[in-house]
């Protein structure tokens, strides 16, 4: 069934309407969104699909084609986090709530071909395209950055992952064929032409099947350990230390861990810069090895690789690929690889066999299209 009619079937009446939102993969920028600086994602293919219809009764009732049951019913007034995916589409009716804005209640179907657990931002997905299906119902009248940040604060306040802005500004305001170039501070937004097939290259997609989850301890701690780092350099975040300057910086740090951190970022926004470079040049192969120092910055300073993605990456590279990083949060989660469209089937079999070997579960590998960020299907 469409998701349509599984929605006629759920609540015995049609949708209002339906919406998409897509999860992303970051192409560089990783862990710099926190820290007010640059970041380079794009929508993929993969979407978060609603089905949605407006009620004014107070009363929110969410189903998903993933989850077996009857639709969860919620009541607006009393919202509280219950640490399932519910929580994701309910913090985003509690934040807009929160901010003022008049929303009443919907009927929710939500169907997503996302992968979750895979740092391709399936819970931002989730986010957006509810809050674009309430934005339209109940005609809010919020911009499509409006409602990213009203997404970012259901996630950190409601979910309560600290996560930055980068996830909910791919899904709402990525278009198609471009990358996203994203300063995380203004929000200032420019639209990069990224078009590898025509330059008979493609972006591979490694899914290590290794899952992670935001709201762990683990990515608190960086990001907590990156406010420490700004604030004993007395700046309001690591975005204001110039590149030039970092190491006259890292000499004013005491504390090893924190130094790491602080190296990763500042050098990381350098990267993000060197590929807008690059790209605006027309000189695409030459990002190859700009992504594979970010993976190696993520490895060694941020800390936050696992042996799966550096497999990939490692794999991916003595098998004539351009160049390989991880993505996303870390700790599991996917690559990307830069290939030869014509490497890419060898770059593929040879990281699924190095799988194998190390006695790994399977890769899920797939091409990276940069696709829509969210609309409004029908």
């Amino acid at each position: 069934m469409t998701v349509t009619e599984t929605f006629s079937t759920l609540y015995g009446q049609a949708p209002d309407g339906v919406w998409a939102a897509p999860g992303r993969v970051n192409l560089i920028g990783e862990h710099t969104d926190y820290n007010d600086g640059f970041v380079m994602p794009f929508a993929l293919p993969h979407t978060a699909t609603a089905a949605v219809r407006r009620r004014d009764d107070g009363v929110l009732r969410l189903h998903s084609a993933d989850v077996d049951g009857p639709p969860v019913e919620l009541r607006l007034d009393t919202l509280t986090p219950e640490a399932r995916w519910t929580d994701y589409v309910a913090g985003v009716a509690w934040a807009l709530r929160d901010a003022g804005h008049a929303v009443g209640g919907a009927d929710v179907h939500i169907e997503s071909t996302v992968p979750t657990g895979a740092g391709l931002s399936s819970s931002a997905a989730l986010e957006v395209v509810t809050a674009l299906a309430l934005n339209d119902l109940y005609e809010l009248g919020l911009k499509r950055g409006q409602l990213a940040r009203l997404c970012q604060r259901a996630e950190n306040v409601f979910v309560g992952a600290p996560t930055g802005i980068m996830d909910q500004t791919a899904s709402a305001c990525c278009t198609d064929g471009h990358a996203l170039f994203l300063d995380t501070r203004d929000l200032a937004q420019r639209q990069v032409p990224f078009d590898l097939g025509a330059l008979g290259l493609r972006l591979l997609v490694v899914d290590t099947q290794v899952k992670h989850a935001h709201s762990d301890g683990e990515y608190g701690k960086r990001r907590a350990g990156c406010e420490t780092g700004a604030a004993s350099l007395g700046v309001t975040a690591l975005r204001d230390i110039a590149y030039e300057d970092l190491d006259a910086a890292l000499d004013r740090l005491d504390d090893a861990e924190v130094r790491r951190l602080v190296r990763h970022i500042v050098t990381e926004n350098r990267r993000v810069e060197r590929v807008i470079e690059l790209l605006s040049a027309g000189d695409v192969r030459a990002i190859g090895p700009v992504l594979t120092e970010g993976h190696a910055s993520l490895r060694d300073d941020f800390r936050i690789s696992c042996r799966e993605l550096d497999l990939v990456v490692d794999t991916a590279l003595s098998s004539g690929a351009l160049g390989a990083r991880m993505t996303g949060g870390g700790f599991g989660g996917s690559a990307i690889v830069l290939v030869e469209a014509a490497s890419a089937d060898t770059v593929t079999k040879a990281v699924e066999a190095g799988f194998a070997e190390a006695g790994f579960t399977a890769p899920r590998v797939f091409t990276a299209v940069p696709s829509p960020g969210a609309r409004r299907l029908a």
